[in-house]
């Protein structure tokens, strides 16, 4: 953690030209830019397996009114056709699921007040008036919602509250259009309970934003900012 925190620091340095004091911040944007690059490909790969299931969506149809009385064997058979095409129907979560290990990393590089047994120097740095390690309740109690660190979270909140309703919108058109049929609320064992829960997913992002250190707060928006644009191209 030591290293990539000097890394960080480094980056703020030629940053600080540019940014001032909040180089850090921009430090942890452009990390988070270049993360999303590198799951770039598994991002590719989820929009054409989201494409291959979209294309087998008359077969399941057929499939459902062949077993239309038996949902067991429903289930078994749409199993045994994406494993037929080769098309996995969590193949989805594997961007994600990839960048979790970025986020826990700047989850705990600002939340520890020492780094090798030394004072973190990074707690010091900030996004305009809110310190990067920090959370939304200390804004709260420096100056409330409208003082000069909560302006930085009500800014933050707006952003991905338009990501979130965006994400909504475009998850809804998406499975209307030919995202999981349903088989008496599944399609595969526990993917029922996945597809009514995901158009909310984004939301979910608000409550993560007010609870993490701000730099991990930051990575969250840059991210979820970077998804959203991402499957527009991908997905149209």
């Amino acid at each position: 953690m030591s290293v990539f925190a000097n890394l960080v620091e480094q980056l703020a340095e030629l940053l600080q030209p540019l940014f001032h004091a909040s180089a850090a911040a921009a430090a942890i944007v452009l990390f988070t830019a270049f993360v999303r690059l590198l799951v770039l490909p598994l991002s590719r790969a989820a929009a054409r397996g989201q494409k291959a299931r979209t294309a087998l969506q008359p077969k399941i149809a057929e499939l459902r009114k062949k077993y239309r009385k038996n949902p067991e064997r429903l289930r078994q058979a749409v199993l045994e056709l994406h494993a037929q095409e080769k098309v996995s129907p969590l193949a989805g979560c594997l961007p994600g699921l990839m960048q979790l290990p970025a986020f826990f990393l700047l989850y705990h590089l600002f939340s520890n007040p020492t780094i090798g047994g030394e004072a973190n120097a990074l707690l010091g740095h900030r996004l305009l008036a809110a310190p990067l390690g920090d959370r939304w309740v200390d804004a709260l109690g420096a100056g409330g919602v409208f003082g000069a660190a909560g302006l930085v979270y009500v800014v933050l909140f707006a952003a991905v509250l338009v990501i979130a309703v965006f994400n909504y919108r475009r998850t809804k058109r998406m499975m209307a259009a030919g995202g999981p049929v349903p088989v008496d609320g599944e399609q595969v064992p526990g993917l029922g309970a996945v597809s009514k829960v995901m158009p909310f997913m984004s939301f979910f992002t608000l409550v993560t934003v007010a609870v993490v250190p701000l730099a991990a707060a930051l990575y969250v928006v840059t991210s979820t900012t970077w998804s959203a644009v991402e499957r527009s191209v991908l997905y149209r």
